[in-house]
């Protein structure tokens, strides 16, 4: 069985598998388009990093780029990152079971404290 990575432009799972591309994608999730000099002081690495995660995160579409004078904005595009959402989505029924028993626990207990008092 070949347990090779995925090239990281494979899918967008791949794609913001990397925690830099991911504090990108937070830092566009706004809507607001910003310059790569903006991503660079946000995220405080150096140009030819940031530029490297987005050209990943654009290989998936995950980003969009357009030109407005000398800069170049880049954008989040929100659909592209509906694959991660399904899938989050079909967890959350793990979450909300685990969320109902510790509600459960926590007012039995706060019954068993009563009832001591």
């Amino acid at each position: 069985m070949d347990m090779s990575r995925a090239a990281t432009t494979s899918d967008v799972f791949n794609a913001i598998a990397e925690p830099r591309r991911r504090e990108i994608v937070v830092l566009l999730a706004n809507g607001q388009p910003r310059s790569v000099g903006e991503l660079v002081e946000a995220l405080d690495l150096a140009q030819p990093a940031v530029s490297k995660h987005l050209a990943v995160l654009r290989a998936v579409g995950v980003v969009s780029v357009q030109k407005q004078g000398k800069s170049r904005l880049y954008a989040l595009n929100r659909s592209k990152l509906s694959p991660v959402q399904d899938w989050i989505k079909q967890l959350e029924h793990i979450w909300e079971s685990q969320l109902d028993r510790i509600k459960e626990r926590a007012e039995r207990k706060s019954k068993e404290r009563s009832a001591r008092n």
